[in-house]
C-alpha cells in the first residue's frame, strides 16, 4: 500500500530558511500507568493501517544519545538530581529528538506519534518540582522554536490507580518512587493544561479496560485528526 503524504500544514524556520513541515505531530501524555506505551502501539498501527508513514517515538529519549540521557533521569540514584539539572537534561534530550527525529519525520510527510513531550515537563517538573511554567516556556521556546503537537492525548486516571499499575510492573524508576502528593500535582497540572486549549488535547479515560479505551481511540482518531489539520 503506497503512503499518504499529508499536505503542507506549516513552515518552519531555521537558520533563516523556511522547511516545509507537512507532517502531523501527536504526543500521548499522563501519569504512571496511564497505559501511553500500549496505546502508542495501538495508534501507531491503526495509522499505518491507514496507510500512513508513521514515525513511533518517546521522551525522554528517541535517539541514541537521547536515550542515554534518559537513562540518567530515570535510574535510582544515591546523589539526588537538582531539579533544575532534571529540567536542562529533560530539554538537552528533546534538542537532540527534535532535531534528529522529530523534524526530518515532520518534513517527509509522516506522522509523528511520541509517547509524552513538552506537556510532560510541565506536568512533572512544573507541577510534581514546582518550577515555575515561564521558566519552562523559556526553554520550550528556545528548543523548539514554534514547534508544538497538532494533537496530545491525555490519558487521565486516578493516581492511586496508576501507581499500583506501575508498581504492578516491577521494579519502579526514579520518578516512580516519589511520594503520592508529587503525582496528585503532576495529574492536576496535566488537567490544566488539557482545559486551557481544547482544540489540541483530547481527554481519555485510561481507567477503563484497555478494549474500551482503544475502542475509544479508534472511533475518536478520524475525527480528531480533521481537527488537528484544522
Amino acid at each position: 500500500m503506497q503512503t499518504k503524504r499529508l499536505p503542507c500544514l506549516s513552515r518552519k524556520r531555521n537558520n533563516h530558511e523556511e522547511t516545509c513541515v507537512s507532517g502531523l505531530f501527536i504526543t500521548l501524555e499522563g501519569p504512571e500507568g496511564a497505559g501511553k506505551s500500549t496505546n502508542r502501539d495501538y495508534l501507531a498501527a491503526r495509522l499505518r493501517d491507514a496507510g500512513m508513514d508513521v514515525q513511533l517515538t518517546r521522551e525522554p529519549g528517541g535517539t541514541p544519545l537521547a536515550e542515554r540521557i534518559r537513562e540518567l533521569l530515570l535510574a535510582p540514584s544515591d546523589e539526588s538530581m537538582a531539579v533544575d539539572t532534571e529540567l536542562l537534561l529533560m530539554f538537552a534530550a528533546r534538542a537532540q529528538h527534535i532535531d534528529q527525529v522529530i523534524r526530518p519525520a515532520l518534513a517527509r510527510g509522516a506522522v509523528v506519534v511520541c509517547d509524552r513531550f513538552t506537556d510532560a515537563t510541565y506536568a512533572y517538573q512544573g507541577g510534581g518540582r514546582g518550577i515555575s511554567v515561564s521558566r519552562i516556556a523559556e526553554l520550550e521556546a528556545f528548543v523548539q522554536g514554534s514547534l508544538r503537537p497538532d494533537l496530545t492525548l491525555v490519558f487521565d486516571l486516578p493516581v492511586d490507580v496508576g501507581l499500583a499499575r506501575a508498581a504492578a510492573r516491577g521494579r519502579l524508576d526514579r520518578f516512580e518512587q516519589e511520594a503520592r502528593g508529587f503525582f496528585d500535582a503532576v495529574r492536576q497540572a496535566y488537567l490544566a493544561r488539557a482545559a486551557t486549549d481544547p482544540q489540541r488535547y483530547e481527554i481519555i479515560d485510561a481507567s477503563l479496560p484497555l478494549a474500551e479505551v482503544q475502542a475509544h481511540l479508534q472511533a475518536g482518531l478520524p475525527r480528531w485528526l480533521e481537527r488537528a489539520r484544522g
